[in-house]
């Protein structure tokens, strides 16, 4: 699932071709995603000015004159820009055509991502209750140990609630615990502020490396200008259970977490 540097690396990609360019026309194929795509889509965002792109969390807004359109790519979703009128494959659903003579296609083979309009879009009901983003001040390590107070569930999917804090998926959360030295599968409320501290700077900068690097490439995940991330190259522990940790050279085990895989280095987390 492309998780929150995938989805910056998406909007960084797609913003300059969108900004300030006027649609001409949108071509659904296919309306069945997670939610369905509104009926009057085309008639909504047809001749109007995309006046910026942004991400709340794993959502792309791209704003119009007169409303949003709510992107999110799912488990197998890209946006990604094409020539106006090239063929359309299979699982490609959507084309918003731009008066350039680009036109952003979102392809979703899982179908299990969004496209919804709305003229609200930070209280829509997607978005409201969303925790603080990583990257900004708003986010801390004083803010997870607070939050964590009493809280018995462990700390990987706790850092994981969209609640606590958006966009550390489990690629991100499992890479932050190993650079934190902490074992994911702790009660969350057992951990001491001074490594929560520790555990904020870490997912910061492994996020911040992460989107400089245009992501991690896992199956089909490529970016807005159709180039994959590199960021899987730096993997510590996600995606390697059983193989030797890089930092003391122990087995690396695997475990199940809030139904998700977690791999940590014995040796290195506690």
């Amino acid at each position: 699932m492309p998780e929150l540097p995938e989805v910056e690396t998406t909007r960084r990609g797609i913003a300059p071709h969108l900004e300030g360019q006027r649609v001409s026309r949108v071509i659904v194929r296919e309306r069945r995603l997670r939610w369905p795509i509104p009926e009057d889509l085309d008639v909504r965002l047809s001749g109007q000015k995309i006046v910026l792109v942004e991400r709340r969390a794993k959502y792309l807004l791209i704003n119009a004159e007169v409303g949003t359109l709510i992107s999110h790519l799912g488990m197998s979703g890209n946006l990604r820009l094409v020539e106006a009128g090239s063929l359309a494959a299979k699982h490609e659903h959507v084309d918003i055509e731009l008066e350039s003579g680009l036109a952003l296609r979102y392809t979703d083979p899982r179908r299990f991502g969004a496209m919804l309009w709305t003229h609200d879009a930070l209280n829509h009901e997607l978005l409201i209750k969303l925790g603080p983003e990583p990257l900004t001040d708003l986010f801390d390590g004083d803010r997870l140990f607070q939050l964590s107070r009493k809280r018995s569930m462990a700390v990987k999917p706790f850092i994981m609630d969209n609640a606590v804090v958006v966009g550390v998926g489990n690629i991100y959360a499992t890479e932050a615990l190993f650079a934190a030295g902490i074992d994911p599968r702790r009660e969350a409320k057992s951990i001491s502020r001074a490594r929560y501290l520790k555990l904020a700077i870490e997912i910061k900068r492994i996020l911040a490396a992460a989107i400089e690097r245009g992501g991690t490439t896992l199956r089909d995940f490529i970016g807005g200008d159709g180039q994959p991330g590199y960021f899987q190259q730096e993997l510590f522990v996600y995606g390697r259970a059983y193989e030797q940790c890089k930092v003391c050279g122990s087995e690396l085990r695997e475990v199940k977490l809030g139904q998700r895989s977690s791999v940590f280095c014995p040796r290195c987390q506690s």
